[in-house]
């Protein structure tokens, strides 16, 4: 079983791209910091997977954010990814949702937005409306309104001896213009065969041979997916002093400390009134010496 991984492969004879991806351990950690309703596990998987398959196809360093956005019961879903595959995401909604919930009930009036972010150069948005029945379609639709590129994907959630799973693929004809419509297709029909069970179990080459054993398939390395919060203590320290005294010491003086919490990996930083007083004295000697004189 291969897990937390990202492959990519080509057709020797067809001008078609494709990759897989398979999560266990980076899906359950995005999870473990609430408790998510199910259907939003779902979504988060799917959103996760999505934007793994989406990062693979940056021809640069940089990162990309996908963001459902709505004025239902679930008003935000997030998930931020990078060229080096290091994901992590967060979810808020309010009330009860159904077992049976689709993304339009989730969301309810709602779109995507898909911000592409270089290292180097000029960040771009899309934003797509929520128009199909999950998250591929949707996708599916903002690739052929905005790329001009036939793709399609594949993503699944489920569980494998009661852990939480989450993969799937992506077909993308090559921008080159070889491709051709028949050829997108044999592929696309093939795909479609592909078992649930089979995207959380097999590893890549096996699972690529029996869906492709008639057609020439390079595999190329897989990469390694992780989650990766970013957030420390010293990056929390930071923010308080961005805060205005008054304010913290408001806080202190009702609380006795002032606690910050991640909402992408659950954890919270608690600092005392001596931290805090120092935070700020490093803060002033810092601007300080950045001041021009």
């Amino acid at each position: 079983m291969a897990n937390n991984t990202l492959n990519r492969y080509l057709f020797d004879e067809l001008s078609v791209r494709g990759e897989l991806v398979q999560l266990d351990t980076t899906y359950q950690n995005i999870l473990s910091s609430k408790e998510y309703p199910a259907p939003l596990q779902t979504l988060l998987g799917e959103l996760l997977v999505a934007t793994s398959l989406l990062t693979a196809t940056l021809k640069f360093e940089g990162s990309i954010t996908m963001q459902l956005q709505g004025d239902g019961p679930v008003s935000l879903a997030v998930i931020n990814g990078d060229h080096d595959q290091k994901l992590r995401g967060v979810a808020r909604w309010e009330g009860e949702i159904p077992d049976d919930a689709s993304i339009q009930d989730m969301m309810g009036k709602g779109y995507l937005v898909i911000t592409i972010t270089p290292n180097k150069g000029e960040r771009y948005q899309g934003i797509v409306g929520l128009e199909g029945d999950n998250l591929a379609e949707v996708l599916e639709g903002y690739f052929e309104r905005s790329e001009q590129l036939k793709t399609r994907l594949w993503i699944r959630t489920g569980e494998v001896d009661g852990a939480k799973h989450a993969a799937g693929m992506l077909l993308q004809v090559m921008p080159d213009g070889t491709g051709s419509p028949e050829d997108f297709e044999h592929l696309e029909q093939l795909t479609n065969t592909v078992k649930d069970e089979e995207l959380f179990n097999l590893d890549a080459n096996e699972l690529l041979y029996r869906l492709y054993n008639q057609d020439k398939v390079q595999l190329f390395e897989p990469q390694k997916i992780e989650f990766f919060c970013g957030c420390s203590r010293e990056r929390s320290a930071a923010a308080i002093a961005t805060v205005a005294e008054e304010e913290i010491n408001e806080i202190l003086a009702e609380e006795g400390s002032v606690s910050l919490h991640c909402d992408y990996c659950g954890t919270t930083y608690r600092f005392e009134e001596a931290e805090i007083k120092t935070c700020y004295a490093e803060s002033k000697a810092t601007d300080s010496n950045n001041t021009i004189h």
